[in-house]
């Protein structure tokens, strides 16, 4: 009777902490970009011509694949869309894949704790730290401006690489440059799906892709004045940067904490 009553307690807390979970919260609504702002900013090199023509209606759109809405960003141009509204404490889940169309490279990116102005960042995105979706860099860290953080690190061929239990390094523009490489190649094949996790409490950053941690960074800031100020919230940017690709959905929900197998 014991065992029963410890099971039947155990079943009722596992049940009442998953019913305590936070629902997802999509941020494409499936049928058009409502709740996203969009911006056209500088030219890919060699196509200028692009530039000139460029609308936000063509380059961020929702078309219909096979019966099912999708947003294209179409990488003809420098470009951004983004949320209109911030998030901070939060599991974001971006599910993508590459198309056919390449103009410069297979290059784009989960921008998040974007703040600013369009334009500050490389002349077309807000001030932000990137999830890198860049063909064979997805899951890298990249720190756009004065954004800055630290993350254990190992340095192999003149470059950083995250690895749990390396040596905590500062990075951004003034320490040890903006780029952290990925610590896995979890990267599915092109044409096929991606699933990119980015989970963000406080300070902490964690990038996830196709279920492996990727990077894992900390004391994200912003340097103001040669002083590092906290930054832990801010808008989620997608690029337009070189090469066409689909967004089937992308979701966020609040979080309290970052699950531990993730920091482990």
């Amino acid at each position: 009777m014991k065992k029963l009553s410890f099971f039947l307690l155990i079943t009722s807390l596992a049940f009442l902490f998953n019913a305590c979970e936070q629902p997802w919260h999509p941020l494409f609504n499936g049928q058009n970009l409502d709740g996203w702002e969009t911006y056209i900013g500088t030219p890919l090199t060699g196509f200028e011509d692009l530039h000139s023509t460029a609308t936000t209606d063509k380059v961020f759109q929702v078309v219909d694949v096979d019966g099912e809405k999708l947003i294209h960003i179409s990488g003809e141009v420098n470009g951004s869309l983004a949320t209109v509204d911030t998030f901070a404490n939060y599991h974001l889940q971006l599910v993508f894949k590459w198309g056919e169309t390449v103009y410069t490279t297979r290059n784009s990116g989960l921008l998040y704790h974007s703040f600013g102005e369009f334009g500050e960042a490389i002349g077309t995105w807000m001030v932000n730290i990137e999830c890198q979706l860049k063909h064979d860099n997805l899951g890298d860290t990249y720190l756009m401006n004065n954004t800055c953080c630290e993350t254990e690190v190992t340095k192999t061929y003149e470059q950083f690489m995250y690895s749990k239990g390396g040596e905590l390094t500062q990075f951004g523009k003034d320490y040890n440059g903006p780029g952290i490489k990925k610590a896995v190649d979890a990267e599915n094949p092109l044409g096929e799906w991606n699933t990119v996790e980015l989970y963000s409490v406080g300070r902490t950053t964690v990038h996830v892709v196709n279920g492996k941690v990727t990077m894992v960074n900390t004391n994200t800031g912003k340097v103001e004045d040669g002083k590092i100020i906290p930054l832990s919230s801010g808008k989620i940017q997608l690029q337009s940067e070189g090469g066409d690709l689909f967004i089937k959905s992308v979701q966020v929900k609040p979080i309290k904490e970052i699950p531990a197998e993730l920091l482990q």
